[in-house]
């Protein structure tokens, strides 16, 4: 079968408002539940990252209750264990698009912190868009788009629906006071139109090649979405 480009973040941190950095990282689930269906479909995953460091997953995304009790963080934590391709990352600046069938950018704090203002990552992002391959971006993964800008300055994804972590999430979880920014706002700003759904809840929009999540229960159906537009 097809290969899948999942990019990952590289940062252990999200810096805040008053300059402390809050421990973050990649959102566990938003990186297994689309892992396992992508395996299951017969397709193969490579990892990349910046600079090909081995990627940090969100300690508080394996607590039970961010996983609906302690068995299903059992679950995510055992998968997470045997998703190998993790700890042995390509570099994403020597990533070339051709040999992937789809991109998919797993969420959590850290793209707000690298992602969203890194080069390479925002042209591949770019160049996934002009290819017309399927995108794949979940919860706080969406940040990667704000680097996905044009040579005239304009953003690629302006004009485009998208689901994303929103404001309201991000206040109800606790950190979105103290917050240097916050997502949904940055993409709105970016000429992007952001559709909540219920805070928490599943919610996929899917716009022409781009398939987006809100958060992490958007992760699983969002993969659905996905893989529909390999078959």
């Amino acid at each position: 079968m097809s290969k899948i480009l999942f990019v990952v973040t590289g940062a252990d941190h999200w810096t805040l408002a008053d300059g402390t950095r809050h421990p973050s990282g990649f959102w566990a689930e938003e990186a297994v539940a689309p892992y396992e269906a992508f395996r299951a479909a017969g397709h193969e995953v490579v990892v990349a990252t910046p600079g090909g460091v081995v990627p940090t997953v969100d300690q508080a995304s394996l607590a039970p209750e961010v996983n609906g009790g302690q068995d299903n963080a059992d679950r995510i934590a055992k998968a997470l264990a045997s998703f190998g391709e993790l700890r042995r990352p390509v570099r994403l600046e020597e990533v070339d698009l051709d040999d992937y069938a789809a991109v998919f950018y797993p969420g959590g704090h850290g793209p707000m912190e690298d992602l969203a203002v890194n080069a390479d990552s925002g042209r591949l992002l770019v160049e996934a868009l002009e290819s017309g391959k399927p995108l794949g971006v979940v919860c706080h993964g969406p940040a990667a788009l704000l680097a996905a800008v044009r040579a005239d300055g304009s953003n690629a994804f302006a004009g485009y629906e998208v689901a994303a972590f929103t404001n309201a999430e991000e206040l109800q979880g606790g950190l979105g006071d103290k917050a240097r920014w916050l997502l949904q706002d940055r993409l709105t700003e970016a000429g992007i139109t952001v559709r909540a759904g219920q805070p928490w809840a599943p919610n996929v929009v899917v716009d022409r090649t781009l398939v987006t999540g809100q958060n992490p229960a958007s992760s699983a159906p969002l993969a659905d979405e996905l893989l529909k537009k390999l078959a």
